[in-house]
């Protein structure tokens, strides 16, 4: 329904120009023949509805924030153009005007193998917003230089919408512009991500008894599968979703879903050839500090150089560890009956945390994601040794003697890849508890189609930027600092690389090695003072002043009390699910 409300903005708001399309800095290679991967097309449902990726668009319209939100970046609408033959939209796309246009939409078509129809035309349209590029009755004024109409497909019965169209008139769009799935094919668990676009919206009294509303928000997300990761069959479309107040239309009013692969076919996930083709080609170069002393070092480097195995009542000693991890104990859970630690003898318990980046390299998981429709690599780089942090405090920097430091230090980044053009979509940044995802068009690349990745000092969390992170409150300027930056140390990941694991891949195809099931610490726990110590200063301070102490010390990270012992990576959540954003 029509919403009673009207933006800020004056009209004849400036809008910002359309991003341009983005294109690689090398042309992507030919891919080694094969299975299904980058051949253009993906089957779901057992054949009946054959999958394409749309990547050439046509502006609709773009929509920006008013006038006193110029650091808030716009958006563009799109549809989809150049569709192969036969394929239908399923919705249109919406991005950042904040980096180069980079879309991956999916369309769809009837596979072969279909005895009732799995797409079909919507019955109806509702009009779920609308933007006048100047003054307009019960609807929104001042966002762009052209109307805006969102459309949510009213789907027949037994079928699901899976995204909104966008027009630029009044008129509801033909009835063929946009097709709708048949539910079976779908995936009703669905959720918005992201933040694509937020406009305030103040209510606009249509007449005399009309009740004045409340101030709400246009919102524009992506929308993509509520569980996701490599068992998962739901496949994210590409399209989004719209609301106000960021509520999305109930699933009985027609709520859109998104694609699943029924059967969770994979025969579009690449063959280990391909895989290894992927890496050399994508592979970043991981950047760590200049003045970085913990450096990494290969799993069999540290095993050979004094790394010891304990047990809960087994001595102070230690067992030492075979090159390839043969003796350590694989299997179970982290039930805290065993962990390991550096050499006790001081000099080369040294030595060893320095690490050794000649012999480092990249650990690699190869999985399912979105359903199969996409290739996740998974690379995980190991520090003997986890540095120090460095606290930030208002205007103030010091150092935290050895709170953060612990021993056995495992940090990843994550290559999306689509299974069905072969293009990298993006990298996912691993940083600490959490990370972000960054699209391929924003990416820095360090040298042909390899993406650049910066280890932060001490901590080794990854960053797509060189730079200065805070880790805790931001608007408070309180937290952990993260230095970012490039220098002669780096590991070339496409060239120093180990493929571990490729479960999809069948039995026997990749050997994971004997360190991978050590589902145990790879260092003891650690507790440190810091913040009890800060907040005994706290304490003392004056009652002016108190208040504004506390509270940025309650922001700082739980690690400045204790750094429990850190897992391998089968033992991460992100090893079987998704990225953690």
């Amino acid at each position: 329904m029509l919403g009673r409300f009207f933006g800020r903005a004056g009209a004849g708001a400036a809008e910002e120009p359309a991003p341009k399309p983005f294109s690689f800095p090398e042309p992507l290679p030919t891919w080694p023949p094969g299975g299904g991967f980058a051949r253009g097309r993906i089957s779901i449902g057992g054949g009946e509805l054959e999958l394409a990726a749309a990547t050439a668009f046509e502006k609709i319209c773009a929509l920006s924030p008013s006038a006193r939100l110029q650091q808030a970046c716009g958006v563009t609408f799109y549809r989809p153009t150049a569709l192969p033959d036969g394929f239908s939209v399923l919705g249109h796309y919406c991005q950042p005007n904040s980096r180069p246009l980079h879309g991956h939409l999916l369309v769809a078509r009837a596979g072969a193998d279909t005895t009732r129809s799995p797409l079909c035309a919507p019955r109806d349209y509702e009009l779920v917003w609308a933007f006048h590029a100047s003054g307009a009755s019960r609807a929104c004024s001042g966002y762009g230089r052209s109307d805006a109409y969102f459309w949510l497909p009213v789907p027949p019965e037994e079928y699901r919408a899976l995204g909104f169209l966008v027009t630029t008139d009044a008129a509801k769009p033909a009835l063929d512009d946009v097709r709708c799935v048949r539910a079976d094919l779908t995936d009703d668990e669905c959720e918005p991500h992201g933040a694509l676009l937020r406009l305030q919206l103040k209510p606009q009294p249509s007449s005399a008894s009309a009740s004045p509303a409340g101030e709400a928000a246009f919102v524009v997300r992506g929308l993509r599968p509520l569980r996701r990761g490599m068992r998962e069959k739901g496949i994210g479309a590409g399209t989004f979703c719209c609301a106000v107040d960021g509520r999305s239309p109930p699933r009985e009013q027609g709520g859109l879903a998104c694609l699943k692969n029924v059967d969770l076919d994979l025969t579009a996930m690449p063959t280990l050839e391909q895989v290894h083709a992927v890496i050399k080609h994508y592979g970043p170069t991981l950047f760590f500090h200049p003045k970085e002393v913990y450096l990494p070092s290969s799993v069999a480097w540290y095993f050979k150089n004094g790394a010891k195995l304990f047990r809960k009542g087994g001595g102070a000693v230690g067992e030492e560890i075979d090159a390839e991890g043969s003796n350590l104990p694989g299997g179970g859970w982290n039930d805290g009956e065993y962990w390991m630690d550096l050499p006790c003898d001081a000099k080369r318990r040294q030595e060893v945390c320095r690490g050794d980046i000649e012999s480092a390299e990249l650990y690699a998981h190869v999985k399912p994601a979105m359903g199969g429709a996409c290739t996740d690599v998974a690379m995980w780089v190991f520090c003997p040794f986890n540095g120090p942090a460095r606290l930030k405090l208002g205007m103030v920097s010091m150092p935290l003697g050895t709170t953060g430091q612990h021993v056995g230090d495992w940090e990843h980044f994550t290559l999306r890849v689509s299974n069905l053009t072969g293009e990298l979509m993006a990298v996912y940044y691993s940083q600490h508890s959490g990370g972000r995802w960054v699209d391929a068009s924003a990416l820095e690349y360090a040298a042909g189609n390899k993406p650049a990745v910066y280890s932060s000092r001490n901590g080794h969390a990854s960053y797509p930027y060189a730079g200065v992170y805070l880790q805790g409150s931001a608007a408070l300027g309180v937290g952990i600092l993260n230095d970012a930056a490039r220098s002669k140390l780096y590991v070339d990941s496409s060239v120093k690389y180990r493929i571990v694991s490729a479960e999809y891949l069948g039995d026997g195809v990749v050997v994971e090695p004997q360190w991978l099931q050590f589902m145990r610490e790879w260092g003891p726990t650690v507790i440190y003072k810091s913040k009890t110590r800060m907040e005994g200063t706290t304490k003392r301070l004056p009652l002016r002043i108190r208040g504004s102490a506390e509270n940025m010390v309650s922001k700082m990270p739980n690690e400045l009390s204790k750094e429990e012992g850190p897992t391998g990576p089968k033992e991460k959540n992100m090893w079987e699910g998704d990225e953690r954003w």
